[in-house]
């Protein structure tokens, strides 16, 4: 373990491996064999990618225990060690979907990489969560918590095709359930979205981002706009090589990482995935 300090790791260390890849789940619920497909270009430490995403909502206070310079530190540093994981595992919104897309695909560890990857852009395994396991996990977590056609509404989301992404739940779950102010701005801002970086400003990238909008009321993606959005607090962050033309990821306006095409390609997807699901019971 590395030694740690109320600011934060005190060294670099060496990160603890992590759980080698499976390659088959022979104990299931279902009784099924499962094979697992291990996304390609994957290398950045679950732990470590989900502190990118997370760490500006809970630089706001909407989600997470009260530990965000500790939290920015591991990230920086880029140290995984026992210290970090009591941290992330109070991020009680994200975990359950983490939880259930390790177990159905035969994964240990909830913050594997692939795990992490799949949850907050989509990868494969979610395509390994059936429409039960799905049904069973929303009934469980929400199935007291909502009453009458705002519980059937959501349960009704898993046979329609939902997937324990976070865009699913920004669209189809937060504003049921009264963890933030439902408006356009706030689901445009909580999404994991996409920019394709035009130039370095600063602390800050200028980007052509493409909006979340509703238009004849539906949700939907629209042409993208120039905006700028921070990569570095105090002067650091987690995006030093993005570079003009590359794509990165965004959440509350915090660059979180550079996508490769295939992150991109599926993040596209499963947003435009979920946005359909939504538009359904808008």
């Amino acid at each position: 373990m590395v030694g740690r300090s109320a600011d934060g790791p005190a060294g670099l260390g060496r990160a603890d491996p992590l759980p080698p890849p499976a390659i088959s789940t022979p104990g299931l619920s279902d009784g099924a064999q499962r094979s697992i497909i291990q996304p390609r270009g994957s290398t950045l430490a679950g732990p470590l990618r989900f502190v990118r995403y997370a760490f500006m909502p809970n630089r706001l206070r909407y989600c997470g225990g009260d530990d965000n310079r500790t939290m920015f530190e591991y990230g920086i540093e880029n140290v995984v060690d026992a210290g970090l994981n009591p941290i992330l595992r109070k991020f009680s919104g994200a975990l359950p979907y983490l939880q259930l897309i390790s177990r159905v695909n035969g994964i240990r560890d909830p913050f594997d990489e692939r795990v992490v990857e799949a949850y907050w852009l989509g990868n494969e395994l979610l395509d390994g969560v059936e429409v039960r396991q799905m049904h069973e996990a929303l009934l469980e977590r929400f199935g007291k918590q909502l009453q009458g056609r705002t519980r059937d509404l959501v349960l009704g989301k898993a046979p329609a095709g939902a997937r324990p992404h976070h865009n699913f739940h920004v669209f189809d779950v937060h504003s049921r359930v009264g963890q933030l102010e439902h408006s356009m701005e706030t689901m445009d801002q909580c999404r994991i979205s996409w920019g394709r970086v035009l130039r370095i400003v600063g602390p800050e990238l200028e980007v052509e981002r493409p909006p979340l909008v509703l238009e004849n009321g539906r949700l939907k993606i629209g042409p993208p706009q120039t905006i700028r959005v921070e990569r570095k607090v105090n002067g650091r962050g987690f995006a030093d090589a993005a570079a003009p033309g590359d794509s990165v990821s965004l959440h509350w306006g915090w660059v979180c990482e550079v996508l490769t095409p295939r992150q991109q390609a599926n993040l596209a997807r499963y947003t435009q995935e979920h946005l359909r699901l939504a538009n359904q019971t808008l």
